[in-house]
């Protein structure tokens, strides 16, 4: 039976359910779409703007160059470690009878899931993952015709400037994704196929969150207390012990929630890692839709997701995103990344060479970063003692920031000798950070000096 909420967790539920309805973080055309409760960066991919809504270039310019950073699309769990746990507790609450009604399929529907991700593959693309990066290259061929038609003419010539350069972390996922993206833009021309080159992996620039030289971040992850004592803060609340009950006596009776949170089952933790672990399996579900319909949803309602989601994003917010008012550690390491997209800009500008099309493939751990570093929307403000990371304090939300094949793209277009560039954030036209400035009021295309004035690049 579903306990009713005490007046403190259902006041903090539905502020939070509130509050991340009042940030349109999410939209298409003008129009607010609606964020799931809970939702993380394990969200689906979705487009924020139409093809032809887009704000056309000035007059006189032609599209050269294009280039994107691309987070890996859906996939399925990374292991089956919180799937094993749930597994394991379910059946000694079994063993001392101590499940509900609705708790005894919770032991199958555990199973069935972890069947179904282990059959796609841990880690890997899903159904829905594959198909959401394809649809992408297709919009993207569309936004750019004259380029890629161009690309498409001289791809004859496989020392033609306009080639097509895949580059990934080299971790399956995100090669599997470049795979994916090219069959997008095949399905539009086919003829393109010669101007692909052979993938290529680069993990210095792809997977710098594991890099030696940022030894200094990895630190900061496992040690660094100011961080630790955030992250207890943030879960160690009285909603997330209330909110975890809710949950888990949906699955087990009173008694055996009451023994877990006194310690009793030492392999599963406390009541709070359970739900959390219940809270994992769930979020994942939404990126399993071309696998089968999962049952999750029963165990968790829409205010336990909204506070776990809030739990999940104040994680990410502080190892990956913004952090901590005056500190760069968590995104300075994406400096790597942004010096090659201006890199590639200032090489085509300056004629000595280059691709016509520079596709990556990364992680979450590199976009994250790197959305806090450009400064992109819902990336701008950082935590302080005196206002640490809220949903009412702070428009940073997984969803939108690094949803499931989110990308950030740079679009080159030349007239003479003047080029411009316009960037597009999960595919909605998107404005450069605070203090750079457009050709024109309004506009969404910057000057490539300008650009690099703004961002520091110029002595």
């Amino acid at each position: 039976m579903r306990r009713t909420f005490t007046p403190a967790l259902a006041l903090a539920a539905s502020a939070l359910l509130a509050v991340a309805a009042a940030v349109p973080a999410q939209a298409h055309d003008g129009q607010v779409l609606a964020t799931p409760a809970g939702a993380t960066t394990k969200a689906p991919y979705r487009p924020l703007q139409s093809v032809r809504s887009l704000q056309q270039a000035p007059a006189g310019y032609t599209a050269v160059f294009t280039q994107t950073v691309s987070r890996h699309g859906a996939r399925a769990l990374s292991d089956s470690e919180d799937g094993d746990l749930l597994l394991k507790l379910w059946q000694q609450a079994a063993d001392e009878g101590a499940l509900t009604r609705q708790g005894r399929s919770f032991g199958p529907d555990v199973r069935a899931l972890l069947d179904a991700n282990a059959k796609v593959g841990y880690g890997a693309l899903t159904g829905q993952g594959r198909r959401a990066l394809r649809e992408t290259a297709e919009r993207m061929e569309q936004r750019l015709p004259g380029l890629f038609h161009r690309i498409a003419a001289g791809a004859e010539d496989p020392a033609g400037p306009d080639r097509i350069d895949v580059v990934s972390s080299g971790q399956p996922r995100a090669v599997d994704s470049g795979t994916e993206f090219v069959k997008g833009l095949l399905d539009g021309d086919p003829s393109l196929a010669k101007a692909v080159d052979p993938a290529r992996t680069d993990t210095d620039l792809l997977y710098f969150h594991k890099s030696a030289v940022n030894k200094d971040y990895t630190d900061y992850v496992k040690k660094d207390p100011r961080l630790a004592a955030a992250l207890a803060a943030v879960r160690d609340q009285p909603c997330s012990h209330e909110a975890a009950r809710h949950v888990l006596e949906r699955i087990f009776t009173a008694q055996f929630v009451a023994r877990l949170a006194a310690g009793a089952y030492p392999f599963a933790g406390n009541e709070v890692d359970v739900a959390q672990a219940v809270f994992a399996l769930y979020s994942v579900t939404a990126d399993l839709t071309d696998e089968g319909y999962w049952h999750l949803g029963r165990y968790i309602g829409s205010d336990e997701a909204a506070w776990f989601g809030y739990l999940d994003n104040a994680e990410e917010f502080y190892t990956k995103g913004p952090g901590f008012s005056g500190r760069d550690i968590t995104y300075k390491m994406a400096g790597v990344l942004l010096d090659d997209l201006f890199r590639k800009v200032e090489d085509r500008r300056a004629g000595t060479g280059g691709p016509g099309a520079e596709l990556r493939f990364t992680h979450a751990e590199e976009i994250i970063p790197l959305a806090a570093l450009m400064r992109l929307p819902g990336s701008t403000a950082q935590a302080t003692e005196a206002s640490p990371y809220t949903y009412a304090s702070n428009a940073w939300r997984g969803a939108t920031v690094a949803p499931m094949g989110a990308n950030i793209q740079w679009d080159l277009y030349r007239k003479g000798d003047r080029y411009l560039v316009r960037m597009l954030y999960n595919e909605k036209q998107t404005a450069f950070r605070s203090g750079c400035v457009p050709v024109s009021k309004g506009s969404y295309f910057y000057d490539v000096d300008e650009l690099e004035r703004c961002f520091g690049r110029t002595s």
